[in-house]
């Protein structure tokens, strides 16, 4: 890990300091570095498929001057002069484009917004080890899934002086277990490696799978008491990544949590949530180079305590800014749900008779003035009666106002919570994720 930070970051600073170097009086510029060293297994039928070992540095510079500001992005080699070179071409084309455009009004201007130095060393399996670590604890299955392990930096320099290092060691399995055409889905992450806990993550996904054994049971659209495993519901609490904690889509009239925002209406008593940068999931600064307080409410007891705020909209709507990142559509980056009371060994219970869904996917807004989300049941889900697991069920489609289901209906949430890391692989590994308990609820709408 230590030899591809260091010399990264000593890239990083020889580029950064070239490109400053060479601005004028009239402008002022940040640098925005996205790196990884990172090996990549595929698997499918318990063998691998690819594999492959990226390391990358790319780098964005956002041009300012005369109120106007233009960005791009280049992929630097690791060769200083030809990095050098190519980054003083890269200016000069911001140059061109910036001399054009129209005077932005609402311009947060570059500033020195101090200096963060964060690294985060885990204990990954060594290269080597990665296949037979993974294959031989699933042999006799049908494993398909995609292990990425390694080192994934950001970092930022501008020309007020500012600088922010950020750099983690960290894994993701993401994976299905087949029967024929039935699967169960599991994920395993984190900093550090661990058999056991990789071998009971493996258990408890192949209980999942005998289960889609049993006889499938036809379940017709109603409102059922209904439990969301943790990946269920972080990715049903990820729809509020998508304008609903955004100030500036509030101010807009784009908002689905408009009614919450304006005290119409409030969650459930049981749910509270901050942006957490301890998980070490991402970094506390944003592209801009505002950081974030470590940890930052955003709902306590099911009342907004406040929105994802950038800079761009506090100075356009007259709103105090906490570091939200504008490029990322001002979304929760690292959202920490807080855990209830219900015991794992206690869910099938306290469902009785309803649904158990480990997994959910094709989320959407349905109606995004009451907040209706809709989405498709997917992988291992069950029909549960009298607190036993009957059989699969057929996909289903539902459809649910989230006023709802994270109000009145919240029944209970799980006493432990799970870490879904964000598994993007597009251009370059991604950051982010979440933390999120299991929730019991009730009179959850299927539609078809």
């Amino acid at each position: 890990m230590s030899h591809f930070i260091d010399t990264t970051r000593s890239h990083f600073d020889a580029v950064a300091s070239h490109v400053l170097g060479q601005l004028t009086s009239t402008e002022a510029i940040t640098l925005n570095l996205s790196a990884e060293d990172t090996l990549y297994v595929r698997f499918n039928a318990n063998r691998v498929r690819q594999n492959t070992d990226v390391q990358q540095m790319v780098l964005s510079l956002q041009l300012q001057s005369q109120g106007r500001t233009v960005q791009q992005s280049c992929t630097l080699s690791g060769n200083l002069p030809a990095d050098c070179a190519l980054l003083s071409s890269v200016l000069q084309a911001c140059r061109a484009e910036v001399s054009v455009l129209d005077v932005d009004p609402n311009q947060v201007s570059i500033a020195n917004h101090g200096n963060s130095d964060d690294s985060f060393t885990g204990a990954l399996l060594a290269p080597q080890d990665v296949v037979a670590s993974i294959l031989d604890t699933a042999q006799g299955c049908d494993l398909a899934g995609l292990y990425a392990g390694g080192v994934v930096i950001r970092a930022n320099r501008n020309s007020a002086g500012q600088s922010h290092w950020f750099a983690t060691e960290s894994f993701f399995l993401d994976y299905s277990l087949y029967d024929g055409p039935k699967a169960a889905k599991g994920g395993y992450a984190g900093a550090r490696w661990d058999t056991l806990a990789w071998t009971a993550n493996l258990a408890r996904t192949r209980d999942l799978l005998d289960k889609l054994k049993r006889p499938t049971v036809n379940v017709k659209p109603g409102q059922y008491r209904t439990y969301l495993a943790p990946r269920a519901f972080a990715d049903v609490l990820g729809m509020m990544g998508w304008n609903a904690l955004s100030a500036a889509a509030w101010k807009q009239g784009r908002s689905p949590f408009k009614k919450l925002v304006e005290g119409e209406a409030k969650f459930s008593p049981l749910l509270s949530f901050s942006e957490n940068f301890g998980l070490a999931l991402t970094p506390r600064f944003n592209s801009q180079g505002e950081v974030s307080e470590s940890l930052l409410p955003l709902m306590q007891a099911g009342e907004l305590r406040t929105l994802l705020v950038s800079s761009r909209t506090a100075k356009e709507y007259g709103l105090t800014g906490n570091a939200a990142d504008e490029d990322e559509g001002e979304a929760p980056r690292a959202l920490d749900v807080a855990c209830g009371t219900l015991a794992e060994a206690d869910i099938l219970k306290a469902i009785g008779t309803g649904l158990y869904l480990s997994n959910v996917h094709y989320l959407n807004w349905s109606d995004p003035v009451s907040a209706r989300v809709t989405g498709m049941t997917r992988y291992a889900c069950f029909w549960v009666e009298n607190g036993e697991v009957v059989g699969p069920i057929n996909d289903l489609r539902w459809d649910e106002s989230l006023y709802e289901a994270l109000g009145s209906k919240l029944l209970a949430l799980t006493d432990w919570a799970d870490i879904d890391p964000a598994c993007d692989t597009y251009y370059t590994r991604a950051l982010g994720g979440s933390r999120v308990p299991g929730a019991l609820i009730e009179g959850w709408t299927f539609t078809l």
